[in-house]
């Protein structure tokens, strides 16, 4: 996390926003004493302190068994992100950085029964699905029994309850708005950096 205070974000509201617009996730557990991670894509539940994320991995996977030991999840989501060059601030003495919106989750996470963790991957389905319409929506009820059930054996699902819960916008909100309005101008020219600079608009007055 940023050490700078302006760049921070702690409106859960906004936070969880981001996760539903940009869900995949590093998910990062210990084991025996060792940083570890995955990859998955994040739903959240509720809101406020009712706010749950629900992800699955494959049971063989070194962060399952972490988790399944008692291992505390840290979930990091990273949104729109990109260099930014010092020349297009138009002012002097400036360096290179890079501009960036996350969030972290971190927390206890528990196993999700074996409903649950169904009910996770239909959720998963009809809510990635929703966003490919006029494509019919694809059901787990499209697959043979015997082959849905051999999935399921191979997946565990969890459910985090964040005890911290914040995230960073760094938008160059250090520059006075004239280097910001050039960045913006300058990335939106940049096909890495269109997204990034919809976002930076966002902040300005």
């Amino acid at each position: 996390m940023h050490p700078a205070r302006r760049f921070h974000v702690s409106d859960p509201a906004i936070l969880r926003q981001r996760i539903l617009e940009y869900p995949f996730a590093v998910i990062s557990a210990v084991s025996d004493g060792q940083p570890i991670a995955a990859h998955a894509p994040v739903l959240p539940s509720g809101e406020g302190e009712t706010l749950s994320l629900r992800f699955h991995l494959s049971v063989a996977n070194a962060v399952t068994k972490a988790l399944l030991a008692g291992s505390p999840a840290l979930a990091v989501f990273t949104g729109p992100h990109a260099y930014v060059s010092p020349d297009w601030y138009g002012i002097e003495d400036q360096v290179p950085t890079w501009n960036y919106i996350s969030v972290e989750a971190s927390g206890p996470v528990t196993r999700l029964d074996d409903a649950a963790m169904r009910q996770l991957i239909d959720d998963i389905s009809d809510h990635f699905e929703a966003g490919l319409a006029p494509k019919p929506v694809w059901k787990t009820a499209k697959m043979t029994p015997a082959r849905l059930e051999a999935l399921y054996r191979g997946l565990v699902a969890f459910e985090l309850r964040p005890e911290r819960f914040e995230g960073i916008a760094k938008l160059n909100q250090d520059k006075p708005a004239s280097a910001r309005a050039s960045v913006i101008e300058a990335l939106d020219a940049t096909e890495s950096g269109f997204a990034l600079a919809a976002e930076m608009r966002k902040l300005e007055p």
